[in-house]
């Protein structure tokens, strides 16, 4: 029977997320149309608005006097092709949710659709608010703040703003933070509440990720240090894979997978579902890490851009041959799930490096990080920790890898002295801890609270229906294929079992 909860939680929840925007607007220095310097008090509203008007013109004339038609050229196409590298990086999150509900049971389908939606809505709203300032503020090496939203784009189309909008920018990044944040899903999946998934979404978007991506993309200590991470192996994806670990650990496994200190496998119920996740993620990748490099126009720009796709490709399809032949070892049949998180493995790994090596060099981080995934996997199986997706070694363990691989690897950065692997050791450390130690905290924090795990009544009814009162498919349909405690059918002969 469903349980019933008080809605003041709710309201409560609902009263957080009001007041950590409503906060950052009062408080926000002047950076959007809205915020008003201290300064100026006495002028009334429509003097201040005739004056903004008045200087955006002449700063509008300005620009219009000064660029030339190979400026605006250059500016629309660096524009264009961010905006496009934004949309697949946003294209990103259906990858996502396609690899989780696969590889997880039919019953928590709804919950897992509704877990990426939010990390998008919420993600996107309060890096608007909270995160994009954060991230790319002023301040010390440790922390900046450069106030609520971005800097208005002038809408009348004549000006330009820098080498690419403002606008595109801003929509690129978002697209970062919310990839950061919907990896942690498939490493809880299951048994959390969603409730608690939506607190956890809001503080990594709005607070964990931009510090720490201030860090190195803000200017701060990591990357006066030298630190090198291109597309963000560690300031996104081992963001979110420590993120999932801590998650995974403060929750626990999901009912039935470890028997007796026996591992019990828990197959997903789409296989076809994961295998599409993974080809979307793939494609979305070359938003990805392509689009990193920000500026296309030119000779060099866009060399440098084919150059990134290339290491990319090379990367995730030696990470799919790697995993692929290392499974086949260990289990003695030829795994998909193993193949196919050797591709994202690949990805991940060569994220931070793509525009420094060459494409044999590519191949081989590519490769190692395909063995990496399948030995992570076993290791978490070992350790008795359920990572339902392998979100852990895929995002985490090859994010590590990815980063440590420019201090080891022949690179355009250890060849110049700009890096070396002790200070690519330490920032990774330092950014690996730092997601972990707050996710861990705030994790702990809803446990003790009771607002983390589901009851084991209603993990086993579903999360479909103790959370959101229906179901992704007919009901008669929604049945696992494994044992254990949250199934209500005989489990089959394992075939190729880990």
């Amino acid at each position: 029977m469903r349980s019933l909860r008080p809605t003041s939680r709710y309201w409560s929840l609902f009263g957080l997320l009001m007041l950590m925007g409503g906060a950052t607007l009062y408080f926000a220095p002047a950076k959007t149309a809205w915020a008003q310097d201290d300064a100026v008090e006495t002028v009334t509203a429509a003097d201040t608005e005739v004056l903004a008007e008045a200087a955006e013109g002449e700063a509008v004339a300005a620009e219009l006097q000064e660029a030339t038609f190979e400026e605006s050229t250059i500016y629309t196409i660096n524009t264009m092709i961010m905006f496009f590298c934004a949309v697949l990086v946003l294209f990103m999150q259906a990858g996502f949710a396609m690899v989780e509900v696969g590889l997880n049971s039919a019953k928590n389908t709804v919950n897992i659709l509704f877990k990426n939606i939010m990390d998008v809505s919420v993600g996107v709203l309060l890096f608007f608010l909270v995160g994009y300032g954060l991230m790319y503020g002023s301040g010390n090496s440790w922390f900046g703040w450069g106030g609520v939203g971005i800097s208005l784009d002038d809408l009348s189309n004549n000006a330009m703003s820098g080498d690419y909008s403002h606008a595109a920018d801003f929509l690129f990044q978002a697209a970062f933070a919310a990839t950061a944040a919907t990896i942690v899903s498939g490493a809880v999946a299951g048994r959390m509440k969603f409730e608690a998934y939506l607190v956890y979404s809001a503080f990594l978007t709005a607070l964990i990720y931009p510090i720490s991506g201030y860090w190195k993309w803000g200017g701060g200590w990591a990357d006066q240090m030298g630190f090198q991470d291109f597309a963000g192996s560690a300031v996104v994806h081992a963001v979110g894979g420590f993120a999932g670990l801590a998650g995974a650990i403060v929750l626990g496994p999901r009912l039935g997978r470890f028997v007796k200190g026996k591992s019990m496998p828990m197959p997903g119920h789409n296989l076809a579902f994961a295998a599409l996740g993974v080809f979307i993620l793939w494609i979305g990748w070359y938003g990805f890490n392509p689009g990193s490099q920000l500026t296309y126009a030119g000779v060099a720009n866009i060399n440098a851009t084919t150059w990134i796709a290339v290491t990319t490709s090379l990367a995730a399809s030696a990470g799919v041959c790697a995993a692929l032949i290392t499974g086949w070892i260990l289990f003695r049949k030829p795994d998909l799930t193993m193949a196919l998180n050797g591709a994202l493995g690949g990805l991940v790994g060569i994220t931070a490096n793509c525009d420094a090596v060459t494409y044999p060099w590519a191949i081989l981080i590519g490769a190692v990080a395909g063995v990496i995934v399948v030995l992570g996997i076993v290791m978490l199986d070992k350790l008795k920790i359920d990572d339902p997706v392998g979100a852990f070694p895929v995002h985490g363990m090859c994010g590590i890898w990815g980063c440590l691989a420019l201090g080891i690897v022949p690179n355009k950065w250890l060849a110049d002295g700009t890096t070396n692997l002790g200070v690519q050791s330490l920032c990774t450390a330092a950014i690996c801890a730092w997601a972990f130690g707050t996710m861990f905290g705030l994790f702990f924090v809803l446990k003790m609270i009771g607002m983390l795990r589901v009851s084991p009544e209603e993990e086993q009814d579903g999360l479909d229906m103790s959370e959101h009162g229906m179901h992704a498919y007919p009901s008669h349909l929604v049945v696992d294929h494994y044992g254990g405690g949250s199934s209500p059918a005989p489990r089959p002969e394992p075939v190729g079992a880990r």
